[in-house]
């Protein structure tokens, strides 16, 4: 259990903080972590709860609930995405925020981890509802963001047009443009090319890592994808160009199959007329069940979209070879414990999914010094730091004999936990 008492916790009713904590108590077994800071790394370090009064397209008023987490504050500002979706809540960000944490460890990056969500389903917000909602919640919570202190970036349910909001209502408080203040948005104010496509193109360089590893050769192998959003559809377009067939997509609406390969560049085109935006319909693949998705066999396979999808329940039903998480906590403890007795190689969430916070440093760098790069010199750095991250992460799992997601979370936890107990404890 996390530490205190757990009536007076308000992160414990979540069963992903729970898993969050889980890890890193397993994490501290492993690596004989100092119980001070164990205590410290449980908990985050300063969480803000917000009403954000919203008036609707119709003229009444509706409040949601907002929130911030930041993790960490040791290592630099704390970095993070910022989530509207319907069922988020205090537990579920405080895990991501520090699952954060450990991602920017593992990547060296100057950051603690940070989250921020709002309970509302963006697909029912209609007309300006979006922005209104956007740019109360960043006046709402003005008293802990800024370039040196809270950094947010997309993540599920936003996107770049949400960062530009944020950017504006921010500046507009301070009195002058401060790009530097959220990344992920629009390169015309100060995005970094190549960063949409980031974390979909860090997932692909791990999985041809692992194939190298495993001597899978790409062309050939097999995919299937949970998820067509950001992360999703960019993963897709990046196997394809590795001559890996993806024969299976699932979004939140339903899943598709065509064991000849889906035609990806035929189905983004359809997604992007749909009204819903959905894969549902494509007419080149068949509709199955959502539950058949992730059992598919395939070569590799992609939860790219929510938190605590490969459960008990159907660890042990896998049919993949590789396992490459580019959701945040695909994959709870007690299916961890199943595949660790199966010879399914797992690229753990916090080193897959890390080109996205690793392109948004190079975005907040670039802003910082107002110098701006080009995409092939933003694609070369961030493969050149994903590669190493592999590295690091096998090395430490073959020293130890330990499994890779032990590995890459003692690697994230080691870095911040050294950085506390150089830093001590104030006062």
């Amino acid at each position: 259990m996390p530490p205190g008492n757990p009536a007076s916790n308000p992160f414990i009713s979540s069963p992903t903080y729970l898993m969050a904590c889980q890890q890193l108590r397993n994490v501290a077994r492993v690596i004989d972590l100092d119980k001070g800071v164990a205590e410290r790394l449980m908990v985050p370090k300063r969480s803000q709860i917000v009403a954000v009064p919203v008036r609707m397209e119709d003229g009444h008023t509706e409040v949601f609930v907002g929130y911030r987490v930041q993790h960490s504050l040791t290592s630099g500002p704390s970095k993070g995405g910022l989530r509207y979706a319907k069922n988020v809540d205090l537990g579920e960000v405080a895990a991501l925020a520090m699952w954060m944490s450990w991602k920017c460890g593992i990547m060296n990056l100057p950051y603690g981890g940070a989250k921020g969500g709002i309970a509302v389903d963006p697909a029912e917000l209609k007309g300006g509802e979006k922005e209104r909602l956007t740019r109360r919640f960043t006046d709402e919570i003005q008293n802990i963001i800024g370039p040196r202190v809270d950094v947010m970036a997309p993540d599920m349910g936003t996107d770049e047009q949400t960062m530009a909001w944020i950017y504006d209502t921010y500046s507009m408080k301070v009195g002058y443009a401060c790009p530097e203040i959220v990344t992920g948005k629009p390169v015309e104010l100060g995005g970094c090319v190549g960063r949409k496509e980031a974390t979909g193109r860090g997932v692909v360089y791990c999985i041809s890592e692992a194939f190298d590893e495993l001597n899978i050769k790409s062309e050939g192998a097999t995919a299937v994808v949970q998820g067509f959003g950001n992360v999703g559809s960019v993963t897709c377009d990046e196997l394809v160009k590795l001559g890996t067939k993806v024969i299976a997509i699932g979004d939140r609406y339903g899943s598709i199959r065509n064991d000849r390969g889906i035609n990806v560049a035929r189905l983004n085109e359809y997604v992007s007329k749909n009204e819903r935006k959905t894969i549902v319909g494509f007419p080149e693949a068949e509709a199955i069940p959502d539950a058949e998705l992730l059992t598919t066999p395939c070569t590799v396979l992609v939860p790219a979209a929510m938190e605590r999808v490969i459960t008990a329940e159907n660890a042990g039903k896998l049919k993949c070879r590789v396992l490459a998480e580019g959701a945040n906590g695909p994959t709870d403890p007690e299916a961890d414990a199943i595949l660790a007795n199966t010879d399914v190689f797992v690229i753990p969430d916090i080193l897959c999914n890390a080109g996205g916070v690793t392109v948004s440093y190079f975005e907040w760098v670039q802003d910082l010094a107002q110098f701006m790069w080009d995409e092939e010199e933003v694609n070369a750095q961030l493969k050149k730091l994903m590669l190493g991250a592999f590295k690091r992460v096998r090395d430490e799992a073959k020293a130890r004999k330990i499994g890779n997601r032990l590995a890459a979370l003692s690697l994230g936890v080691q870095k911040v936990a050294r950085e506390k107990s150089k830093r001590g404890l104030y006062p």
